[in-house]
């Protein structure tokens, strides 16, 4: 019997479906490519080119007033009163005002111990501060080591609270927020806040609170942050006032036997051994972390310091007047940036901030992507959220200048927080590798090298060290405003996840105690936690872009396309980040 092919089984009218379908979907394309696609592309290109201008004017003003701060020598010690705190014969510590120092914390189970011993190591007469450990943790385990290890500071005299709810209602700013209710904060002047990863260094008072005392329209004294965490320390050091040997002040040991004295040289000389970790240096994602907090820092933060007396509160490391704090209605939950919602209304109330670049707080950067990306969506819907809800009423005050409520709705708000996620994805992500396919949009040479070219350059000088890493924080920042941009419409549109709260995981020196080098074993592997497919997806289409550009195109953007695509591949498959074994 002859063979009988098997296209012969098969209708006629299926045998040519195949090239039906991709003859239809090319005649689709090759209508609507010039009344459509082409308009709307151009439309993009012209709006993303905007953008871009809109955001190199604000890098290069804020390089400029930069440049002009460091060459004056324009210190907040010179611009405001300062003054060191001095010892009162007659008036005893009560000359010292009371210092509230507040530590919210959710399931800290690895940096507890870290943050509620530097809080109490503060260098401050011990009957005028004390100290408040707001414990929302639901884990029973967790809560039983916390309240212990401030009842072992209360048993050393260190004047300690442990205070816990029957709810999580308003996450963090609702913890804040209730803490201000209990009576022993009346007696308070000031509010010093860390979250559970900060440790501060024991002068940070004496550093801060001088500028709060003696300029009674300064509300708020922020600190940078520094990443890195002390490890290697015993459960049961004692901390406190040993650091008088670094800013000796006589108030301090007052309230203190000789023998406790004698028994903080010892643990000074524990504290001396102790192995200071610079988180920053644990992964590569670390290090791009680091590099857009420093730009953040020693920038952002310091322009708006120095030229308009507001910035955004980072909601730690930072010391408030509590009268700034009632004025501006206290703590509110509408958004996941409660500590820029209140910055902003203490701003409209006409209060002033100061940002202190050269005084330090350590604390630990996420070192997963899954806690950098929770918290990446908290830091960009957050803001986008609150701009709408608050644009309106900064427009009406009537308390702040015009200057002012410029800087605060399209400096601050619009260009950093809402374009700079748009333009990075929208621009260098879709619209670039599209043009591709559509050889008759061009985008000028200006746009598309020379203008991200000069941002990127500006943004690097905050951490001169990492000048070599510059290609793969462009790669990680494009992949990452992916996140940022999504999150910043869920903000502006209000949608579903607009009020998601996850806590940002804190491993301290967990991970390096569980893995101890080549006795480590092979850890398992969850694919669904691995795979993202945002990030294939968008990868994918790089690729796809790259091979036509190849192919037929004419751009020779396959470089930046390859490279970008290869990005979104690695993060999209989870190499990215520190892996912790579930086991």
């Amino acid at each position: 019997m002859d063979r009988i092919s098997s296209t012969a089984l098969l209708p006629e009218a299926f045998q040519g479906s195949r090239d039906d379908i991709t003859e239809h979907i090319g005649l689709i394309w090759q209508q609507i490519r010039a009344p459509v696609i082409v308009p709307l592309l151009r439309s993009a290109v012209f709006l993303c080119l905007a953008m871009s201008v809109m955001l190199l004017v604000e890098k290069v003003y804020m390089a400029v007033v930069i440049i002009f701060i460091k060459l004056l020598g324009r210190r907040p010690e010179k611009k405001y009163r300062w003054e060191p705190m001095k010892d009162d014969v007659e008036l005893g510590n009560s000359a010292y005002p009371m210092v509230l120092v507040q530590i919210p914390m959710y399931n800290e189970k690895e940096v507890y111990q870290l943050s509620i011993g530097a809080a109490c190591g503060l260098s401050w007469p011990s009957d005028r501060i004390i100290v408040q450990v707001l414990d929302d943790s639901t884990d029973p385990v967790i809560k039983d080591l916390v309240e212990l290890e401030c009842q072992r500071w209360a048993s050393k005299g260190i004047n300690i609270k442990y205070e816990i709810r029957d709810n999580r209602k308003g996450y963090k700013a609702g913890a804040l927020k209730e803490g201000m209710k209990h009576s022993y904060v009346k007696d308070c002047d000031y509010v010093a806040i860390f979250d559970a990863d900060f440790q501060p260094e024991p002068d940070f008072l004496w550093r801060t609170i001088p500028f709060l005392l003696h300029n009674p329209d300064i509300g708020l004294v922020q600190a940078r942050w520094k990443f890195g965490f002390l490890t290697n320390l015993p459960s049961t050091c004692l901390i406190p006032h040993f650091v008088l040997t670094i800013n000796p002040q006589p108030a301090c040991l007052r309230n203190y036997s000789m023998m406790t004295i004698l028994s903080l040289v010892d643990t000074y000389k524990e504290i001396k051994q102790a192995r200071l970790l610079f988180n920053s240096d644990e992964c590569l994602m670390t290090r791009m972390q680091e590099m857009s907090l420093d730009y953040h820092f020693t920038v952002e933060q310091e322009v708006g310091s120095s030229t308009y007396a507001f910035f955004g509160f980072n909601g730690t490391a930072g010391v408030w007047r509590i009268a700034a704090l009632n004025e501006a209605g206290g703590w509110k939950d509408r958004t996941t940036v409660e500590d820029m919602d209140l910055a902003v209304r203490a701003s409209l109330k006409g209060w002033k901030f100061v940002f202190l670049g050269d005084l330090k707080v350590k604390n630990e950067l996420p070192s997963t992507f899954k806690a950098y990306r929770y918290q990446q969506h908290r830091w960009s819907c957050g803001p986008a959220n609150l701009f709408r809800k608050m644009l309106l009423e900064i427009a009406r005050n009537k308390r702040v200048s015009l200057w002012k409520k410029v800087h605060v709705i399209y400096n601050f708000f619009f260009v950093r927080k809402i374009v700079a996620h748009i333009v990075t994805f929208v621009f260098y992500c879709l619209v670039i590798p599209a043009t591709v396919l559509v050889p008759e949009v061009q985008i000028p040479k200006w746009g598309a090298v020379y203008i991200p070219s000069i941002i990127t350059l500006l943004n690097a000088v905050g951490t001169p060290r990492s000048l070599h890493l510059l290609v793969f924080w462009i790669l990680f920042e494009n992949v990452m405003s992916l996140h940022r941009t999504k999150a910043t419409f869920i903000g502006l549109l209000e949608a579903g996840r607009v009020n998601e709260w996850v806590v940002t995981e804190k491993l301290g020196d967990a991970l390096k105690a569980k893995i101890p080098g080549k006795a480590a074993k092979k850890p398992r592997i969850r694919i669904g936690e691995r795979l993202h497919l945002l990030e294939l997806g968008v990868g994918a289409f790089l690729f796809f872009c790259g091979c036509y550009d190849v192919a037929l195109g004419k751009n020779h953007y396959f470089i930046y396309l390859f490279l970008q695509g290869i990005a979104f591949f690695v993060v999209g498959f989870g190499h990215v980040g520190t892996f912790v074994p579930h086991s």
